[in-house]
Formats: structure tokens, C-alpha cells, sequence
């Protein structure tokens, strides 16, 4: 009777053991389950030659896992990847998956918004256009300004070809005429008139500004250096 009943008390702490490793075994898996809604941002894998026209900067998309993870879960570690390798010219939807979206990996995917992305993608070319200095301002009383010079005359630039056909130049940033009563250069940058363009050389030119001031020669009349005539010291008295 007493070695029975060792028996069942060994069974019985066996069954105890088997629940007490199960429950918290287990214990990760009962964790509470939550969900949350991010922006996430959005990366185009875009193969060389093709431009976006209008990317998508963001998407929502609604994560579920663990309660700790999900609360605690930073918006910017989640990104959605797309790979537009294969991909040509042209209007395209794209489908968006799960495997699109990068996260932790006890986090998955309920469901993405939109799910479908409508792009326009389009050729890159470049173009050599002509550099139109931007002036602005009043000189000083009585200068008058001629026409601005530019150098270099032209800029290469590279962007959408639908965009670059029509562009007949590209301008520069601001040149001030207030005050300015003599001629001067200014160095100023090429402004791209898109931000899908880009100013690929030179990005910077020299623009000069030739002024007229009253009791001045004009500067093509101006003496050079070598036109000066004697120097005083050298003159010889007249007979």
C-alpha cells in the first residue's frame, strides 16, 4: 500500500512539473496580441536611365504582434521597399505585399493603404541648354546697365525627357543691380527649374554686368593700360 502510494505521488509530481515548464513555457504566446497603424516611408529600387515622376513618399500600414513590441515600435524602422528592376517607360501599378514592408520579425503584416501604386516613369536624357542670367534691382542714380554677359553661355542638364523637351534655358539665382554704379562680375549658381532636374555642369557661372555712369567714358571707349601715354615723370618740356 505505501509503495503504491509513492507511486501516485510520483505521477502526481510529474503532472505538476509538465504544467509548471508548460505555464511559463507558454507564457511568451499568451502575451497579449495588439495592432497599430504607421506611415511608412517608401524607397524605389529605380534601375539606372528611368526617372519617377511623382513617387509616392509614404504608405499606411497596419502591423500586429506582441503588445510590448508593437507599443514600443518606432515608426521609422518600418519601410516599404519597392524594386522597379524590369520595369519600363511609361504609366505602371505596382501590388504591394508583405514582402514589401520591412520590420521586425515577430511583427506582421494586416494590411497595407493603398495597396496598389499607380507610377509614371519616364526616360532620363540630358540636354545642353542656354543660361539666362536672372537681374533684378535698381542701380545706382544716373548707371545704366547693358546687357549681362554669362560665362560659361550654356549648362548640360539632365532630367525627364518630357520635362527637358520643353526647356529652352535654365536661369540663375538672383543678381542684384541695387547700388551699383560700375561694372562688376558676379559668381551665381544655376537654379534647376524642377526638382527633377538636375544641373550636372557647370553648376556655377560668371555673369557680368557692364554699367554706364555719367562722366565716365563708356567702358569699350575706356584707355587700356597701354594707351595711357607717357608717364608723367617721362615727359619732356616743349621747346
Amino acid at each position: 500500500m505505501t509503495e503504491r502510494t509513492s507511486l501516485w505521488g510520483l505521477r502526481l509530481l510529474a503532472i505538476f512539473t509538465a504544467v509548471v515548464v508548460w505555464f511559463f513555457a507558454s507564457g511568451g504566446k499568451r502575451e497579449k496580441i495588439s495592432e497599430k497603424l504607421v506611415d511608412a516611408a517608401v524607397t524605389f529600387n529605380s534601375p539606372r536611365g528611368l526617372i519617377l515622376l511623382d513617387p509616392v513618399q509614404t504608405v499606411k500600414v497596419r502591423l500586429r504582434g506582441p503588445d510590448r513590441r508593437i507599443r514600443n515600435l518606432a515608426p521609422y524602422v518600418v519601410d516599404v521597399v519597392v524594386d522597379l528592376t524590369g520595369v519600363e517607360s511609361g504609366q505602371v501599378d505596382i501590388n504591394l505585399g508583405e514582402e514589401n514592408v520591412l520590420r521586425p520579425d515577430d511583427v506582421s503584416v494586416v494590411s497595407i493603404e493603398p495597396n496598389t501604386l499607380r507610377l509614371r516613369i519616364d526616360r532620363e536624357t540630358t540636354r545642353q541648354l542656354p543660361v539666362l542670367p536672372r537681374i533684378v534691382g535698381e542701380p545706382a542714380a544716373g548707371a545704366v546697365p547693358h546687357s549681362p554677359s554669362v560665362n560659361p553661355p550654356t549648362a548640360t542638364v539632365s532630367g525627364p525627357s518630357t520635362l527637358l523637351a520643353g526647356l529652352e534655358s535654365v536661369t540663375t539665382s538672383p543678381v542684384s543691380l541695387d547700388g551699383h554704379a560700375f561694372t562688376f562680375q558676379e559668381r551665381v549658381p544655376i537654379v534647376p527649374p524642377d526638382p527633377l532636374i538636375r544641373i550636372l555642369e557647370p553648376s556655377v557661372v560668371i555673369v557680368g554686368i557692364q554699367m554706364d555712369t555719367p562722366g565716365l567714358p563708356p567702358l569699350d571707349d575706356a584707355p587700356s593700360a597701354g594707351d595711357a601715354g607717357p608717364a608723367a615723370g617721362n615727359s619732356l618740356p616743349a621747346p
